[in-house]
């Protein structure tokens, strides 16, 4: 009778810095394609994750997100990144209309030590799959964005970490009583991302 073995695989921390980092490359082109940022056309279809995935074709956007990326992903290996926030404004008023919020927990000893965890490879992408269908039904959960956009990320960082000269100090780009919508997590062992996006109400506009 054949028996079947769960495997674990060695999760170092420069692996998971780069399963996070490139995670957050595709959260963040997935929410401008769902969200109508950029237009339909500019996107382009890829498998990843085990899912159809989009990817902007856009220079200006390929670029950012490329450093961006490359960026947070050298935080994350010296256990520094606390927060990323994908920011959806309005072009006309820079009104803060959705914050897409990716919290991270750090296993401290992992970053001082350099031990290794253990996690199946299988088990990361199910529960990153889980985000990435989130992030794709989002239309039925968040209001409709009916007017021109932009799109900004900001990082929390820890305070002693030197700003980048591409990065600049900025405000949190609150929204003033935000409905929120928590989404699926994961965690690589070492690195665990919350998903939370939060939203402008105009239920409660409509109130005032």
């Amino acid at each position: 009778m054949a028996s079947r073995t769960a495997t674990k695989d060695i999760i170092t921390l420069r692996g998971s810095a780069a399963i996070v980092s490139e995670f957050f490359g595709y959260a963040a082109n997935s929410i401008l394609y769902n969200r109508g940022v950029y237009p339909e056309e500019s996107f382009a279809k890829v498998k990843k994750y085990g899912l159809p995935m989009l990817l902007s074709q856009d220079e200006g956007v390929k670029s950012f997100i490329s450093s961006l990326t490359s960026q947070l992903s050298e935080w994350l290996e010296a256990g520094k990144l606390q927060r990323v926030v994908l920011v959806i404004m309005s072009k006309a008023s820079s009104e803060v209309l959705e914050r897409w919020n990716f919290n991270i927990e750090t296993d401290g000893e992992v970053v001082e030590k350099g031990v290794a965890r253990e996690k199946s490879d299988k088990e990361i992408m199910r529960e990153i799959q889980a985000i990435m269908r989130q992030i794709a039904s989002s239309i039925t959960y968040l209001p409709c964005l009916d007017e021109p956009c932009v799109f900004d990320v900001l990082a929390y960082t820890d305070k002693d970490v030197a700003v980048p000269f591409t990065w600049i100090e900025s405000d949190a780009k609150l929204i003033k009583n935000p409905q929120m919508v928590k989404l699926h997590s994961f965690d690589t062992k070492i690195h665990k991302v919350d998903t939370l996006v939060s939203y402008k109400n105009d239920d409660w506009d409509d109130q005032e």
